[in-house]
């Protein structure tokens, strides 16, 4: 349950996010190749949650850097994937600094940001040329019975123009978006966690969280389909386009600066004290990196600490 002071939806994952990690579908490999190109490259992940679009990305090789704002979210992640840098942080103050990745991916977590802020951090953040990635999974209500489930569940994944936003942003080139169907396997104990880990229901009180999943339980065990599980179908709609010359501000050109403090980013603000942008350890402080020396004939193993 989310706490009263911060009624804020986007931030009541966190109690829920071992259910997160269990109730929520992946993402199709075909999918986050057409997204983040074939080719292995440096991608930063904002809202990167208990990892699932993340594990794709390090399946196909990718250099990833995941941040998330909830520390819960991110231990799960490193749980899994503790070769992978996290920290936390927003998308609105991207603890990183310029024109250092190739893309900037977004998986289910895009419509949470403030998009002006957002966006100009994001152009802030990718290499010429880079790219932002925006990757979202939407139940195919077009079926009767997805439909009645997601009456139960309620209807959150709205009709993100997500091409539109970036097209007024006047940051990125046009957008180009492809569509993915593919289906999550649903049993008894996983569509509990997917009703659970939605932040509508994360955020009630706990009986009303507790007669929603029985809810949803009622309707698994009546439509039959037992320790089978069910299939439950999604349409994977993705995005991308290319960030414009332009648009890439550095931070330190602007009226706020980055400095880093105790290991830290924090942002200067003209007018104010220093804002940290990262409260969890960045897990890059303590995890080698091991890579070739490519001027090396002997193909030398080069421990690097940074």
């Amino acid at each position: 349950m989310t706490d009263p002071a911060n009624p804020d939806p986007a931030r009541s994952f966190g109690g829920v996010a071992d259910s997160y990690d269990r109730g929520r579908p992946s993402y199709p490999t075909a999918a986050v190749k057409w997204l983040v190109g074939a080719e292995s490259c440096s991608v930063l992940e904002l809202g990167a949650g208990t990892g699932k679009l993340t594990e794709v990305l390090v399946g196909l090789g990718h250099d990833v850097f995941a941040t998330d704002p909830d520390d819960a979210m991110l231990d799960i992640l490193s749980g899994k994937l503790p070769d992978v840098r996290a920290t936390s942080g927003t998308a609105e103050q991207i603890p990183t600094g310029d024109s250092l990745y190739d893309v900037v991916v977004v998986g289910q977590a895009f419509h949470w940001f403030d998009h002006t802020k957002a966006l100009a951090e994001i152009a802030r953040v990718l290499k010429s040329e880079g790219r932002l990635a925006i990757i979202q999974n939407d139940r195919d209500n077009r079926i009767p019975w997805v439909r009645r489930l997601g009456d139960l569940l309620g209807h959150l994944d709205h009709d993100f123009d997500h091409a539109e936003t970036l097209d007024d942003s006047g940051l990125f080139s046009a957008v180009e978006s492809q569509t993915f169907r593919h289906w999550q396997v649903v049993d008894r104990r996983t569509i509990q966690d997917l009703a659970v880990s939605r932040s509508n229901i994360a955020s009630l009180e706990p009986e009303a969280q507790e007669r929603k999943r029985r809810e949803v339980l009622a309707f698994y065990d009546a439509y039959g389909r037992g320790m089978d599980g069910m299939q439950l179908p999604y349409n994977c709609r993705a995005w991308h386009a290319q960030v414009l010359p332009h648009a890439q501000v550095v931070s330190t050109g602007s009226t706020t600066g980055a400095r880093e403090v105790d290991g830290a980013d924090e942002r200067d603000d003209a007018d104010g004290p220093a804002v940290p942008l990262a409260k969890r350890t960045d897990t890059a402080v303590r995890l080698p990196r091991v890579v070739t020396d490519p001027d090396n004939g002997d193909d030398d193993l080069l421990i690097d600490f940074r």
